[in-house]
């Protein structure tokens, strides 16, 4: 059994990305977390894109002699020129808080009508091993923003984003979203190009 760390503590996207990979790989793969591979302090994500910030994540942790996989990803708002981006996490400010940041998002957007409420979920997942060789992938979900929250599920803007199964990601159970989101997309993309590198064999 390989052991992959993740490289985050949060465990929203740890858990996610424990269950696609379960998917992919079936036991294969042991997914640790950034505490539990004994990894301390920040990782200071000052990439300007979601690849650059995904690299930069799974560059620390696989020095610490693991295969690490990052996650980079965000929120990109048609309205807004694509924010709030890489900066999804603290758009509200320091630290990251996602009700301050749906706020937020609700009032710069109150005036924007139904058809200029367009937006896409991104990720991009990295992997990096102890030796350096790199494999990344990018996933995509179109969906648009609501003008209030729906649904109780999920993290982040998920109680926002209406994808298109007509639901918010909020309202979809982690089966269903597991199988349409972003990150389950960058995962099957990852996965593909991950087969051509033998990382996982």
């Amino acid at each position: 059994m390989k052991k992959v760390a993740v490289a985050s503590n949060n465990k929203h996207k740890i858990e996610e990305i424990r269950a696609i990979l379960s998917g992919i790989y079936g036991d294969a793969i042991e997914v640790k977390s950034l505490s539990d591979i004994g990894f301390s302090g920040d990782i200071v994500e000052d990439g300007d894109t979601f690849e650059e910030n995904a690299e930069i994540k799974a560059r620390a942790a696989a020095k610490l002699g693991y295969i690490a996989i990052a996650d980079d990803s965000g929120l990109c708002v048609d309205a807004l020129d694509g924010a709030p981006g890489v900066y999804s996490a603290r758009f509200a400010g320091e630290p990251g808080d996602d009700k301050k940041n749906n706020d937020k998002l609700l009032d710069m957007m109150k005036d924007i009508p139904e058809e200029g409420r367009g937006a896409k979920f991104v990720s991009v997942i990295c992997c990096v091993t102890p030796e350096g060789k790199v494999v990344s992938a990018r996933g995509e979900c179109p969906g648009r923003i609501l003008f209030e929250r729906h649904g109780t599920g999920g993290f982040g803007y998920d109680p926002l984003f209406c994808c298109e199964l007509g639901k918010t990601f909020a309202e979809l159970t982690p089966e269903e979203k597991n199988r349409i989101s972003h990150r389950a997309r960058a995962m099957a993309n990852f996965a593909e190009a991950v087969k051509k590198t033998k990382i996982f064999d």
